[in-house]
């Protein structure tokens, strides 16, 4: 690997969503005040909508780790569940007996009697479903009922949806149209502008131990931010990939060729210019084969 020849400690753009290297960008920042200032002022759902690759997962999880003792969570990372599935994650994650001689009526009085427990103990708890696109209409329903457990001042559990826009499609749903009026504050997670990439890139680096001045050239980050459209997740692929290059060819540092070969293995990568590259370059190389072969047969006598 290349963390000896960049003198890193770590690697800096690994895909699994650490919150230490999380970057205070302004994008990711008011989501997070959103969700802390939702769950502050005791709302009932809140939602969390961004593409594939933008970070919802590791704003989740670094959700986790800032609400305090005053909070207590329960997290369904893959929430493709029937209803009654939905039941035992949560009264799993609740701490509650789920062995099969409990019916689900059953079930779902132990859980309402765990969460006035929490109530009146003086604490919130907060469900989290990631990838709540995956969840059937079924499923978000009975999460919907969930909501239903409350005394006359509070609820007695919050939930936060992290999404796909595909879960915006689902709440359009005639039948789902109580869940959506739940929802009370929303906040849609856009792609890093192109300002924020290399505050992205160094906050990245300086966490894995970086500390020599700019890695990749001016060149490099412009061609990389064209390839990823600013999605944290790509960023991270070609960043990989790119200083895998730069180290292969011995390279202190990482330019737009090294950037070229990265979007060039990466299906997901979009840059014309790459695309228009091999074009050319299986053009070329038609024309050299063609005029070989013409050479060949003239020398020969075979083209008269």
């Amino acid at each position: 690997m290349y963390l000896e020849h960049f003198k890193l400690t770590k690697s800096p753009f690994a895909l699994t969503p650490n919150t230490e290297f999380y970057c205070e960008l302004p994008g990711h920042q008011e989501a997070l005040n959103v969700l802390l200032i939702s769950l502050q002022s005791g709302e009932g759902f809140i939602k969390i909508v961004g593409e594939v690759g933008t970070g919802k997962t590791l704003l989740c999880r670094l959700l986790l780790n800032k609400l305090d003792e005053n909070y207590v969570t329960a997290y369904i990372p893959n929430p493709d569940l029937t209803p009654d599935g939905l039941r035992v994650a949560l009264a799993h994650e609740l701490g509650l007996d789920t062995n099969e001689n409990v019916n689900q009526h059953q079930l779902l009085e132990r859980i309402n009697e765990r969460l006035l427990q929490h109530y009146q103990s003086g604490k919130r708890v907060v469900l989290l479903v990631d990838e709540a696109q995956a969840m059937s209409e079924q499923s978000l329903e009975a999460l919907r009922l969930f909501t239903n457990l409350e005394t006359q001042s509070a609820k007695l559990l919050q939930v936060v949806l992290f999404g796909q826009p595909e879960l915006d499609s689902k709440l359009n749903a005639q039948n789902l149209r109580q869940l959506k009026q739940r929802i009370t504050f929303s906040y849609y997670l856009n792609p890093l502008k192109e300002q924020d990439l290399n505050a992205y890139l160094c906050h990245r680096l300086a966490m894995a131990g970086f500390t020599y001045g700019s890695l990749f050239t001016r060149k490099a980050k412009t061609m990389l931010y064209r390839a990823s459209k600013g999605l944290p997740r790509l960023v991270n692929i070609l960043c990989h990939k790119a200083m895998l290059a730069a180290y292969g060819k011995g390279q202190f540092s990482v330019d737009h060729k090294a950037i070229l070969r990265a979007v060039d293995d990466t299906e997901s990568a979009d840059l014309p210019a790459s695309r228009w590259r091999s074009r050319l370059l299986w053009f070329g190389a038609t024309i050299v084969g063609v005029s070989v072969v013409l050479i060949l047969y003239w020398k020969l006598g075979l083209l008269q």
